[in-house]
C-alpha cells in the first residue's frame, strides 16, 4: 500500500512557465510530470529536515526510517516525552536530537504555533520558522515546498537550484541579480519550476 503524498501541481501551473520560459518548456516537455514525495505533517517534516542536514540523501533516509521506527507515532506530546539519548540513538547527533527536543518543548508549552502557519504568508512562514533553533532560510523553503506545498518558492542558497540553473541557460555563474529575475518569470509558481531544476542538476 503506498501511503506518499506527493507536491500537488497540474498541468495549469506548467502551461503557464512553458508560456514564459522556452527553455524550461522544452525540459518540460522532455521528462514530463515530476512526482516529489512531501511530508503534509509539518512536525514530522520539521524533524525530518533537522534529520537530514548536512548529511548525505542515503544517510538522512536510513537515520528517518529508524526515527519512524522506533517512534511510531511522531507528534509533540511523544516526542516531548522521549529523552534526548532516545531520539540520538536513531543515529544523529547530540545538536540535531537537541534542535528536535527544543522544537518540541516550544510547541508543547504553545511558545510556537505550528497550526497558524497555514494561513500566514510566505514571508512570514520564513520569519517565524527561522526563529527554531536549526531551522536557517533554506531549511524553512524546504518546508514550505516540502511538508505545506506552497507554491512560489525558489531557493538561491540550494546549490542543485543553482546548478539546474546553470545547465539550463547555460550560465557560468548565477548572482542574486539573475536569480531574481527567474524567480519573477517563474511566479507565481516558482517552486513547480524548482522541481524541475532539481531534476536537471541530477541527470548530469
Amino acid at each position: 500500500m503506498n501511503n506518499m503524498t506527493y507536491f500537488k501541481y497540474s498541468n495549469k501551473e506548467l502551461a503557464y512557465l512553458k508560456s514564459k520560459d522556452k527553455e524550461l518548456k522544452a525540459y518540460i516537455d522532455k521528462v514530463g510530470m515530476i512526482k516529489r514525495e512531501i511530508i503534509p505533517d509539518l512536525f514530522q517534516a520539521l524533524i525530518n529536515t533537522i534529520i537530514g542536514q548536512q548529511i548525505s540523501t542515503k544517510a538522512h533516509h536510513l537515520v528517518w526510517q529508524r526515527f519512524k521506527d522506533k517512534f511510531i507515532n511522531i507528534t509533540p506530546e511523544v516526542i516531548n516525552m522521549a529523552s534526548i539519548e532516545d531520539i540520538q540513538s536513531c543515529g544523529m547527533t547530540f545538536k540535531k536530537a537537541n534542535y528536535i527536543k527544543d522544537i518540541t518543548a516550544k510547541i508543547i508549552n504553545k511558545e510556537f504555533d505550528l497550526n497558524s502557519l497555514s494561513s500566514s504568508s510566505d514571508e512570514d512562514v520564513i520569519k517565524e520558522l527561522t526563529k527554531l533553533k536549526g531551522i536557517g532560510q533554506w531549511s524553512a523553503e524546504m518546508l514550505m515546498i516540502f511538508s505545506m506545498n506552497r507554491m512560489n518558492v525558489l531557493a538561491y542558497d540550494d546549490l542543485a537550484i543553482i546548478r539546474g540553473m546553470k545547465l539550463l541557460y547555460h550560465h557560468q555563474e548565477i548572482k542574486k541579480e539573475l536569480f531574481n529575475e527567474y524567480y519573477q518569470r517563474y511566479t507565481p509558481f516558482a517552486s513547480v519550476a524548482s522541481l524541475y531544476l532539481w531534476h536537471l542538476a541530477g541527470q548530469k
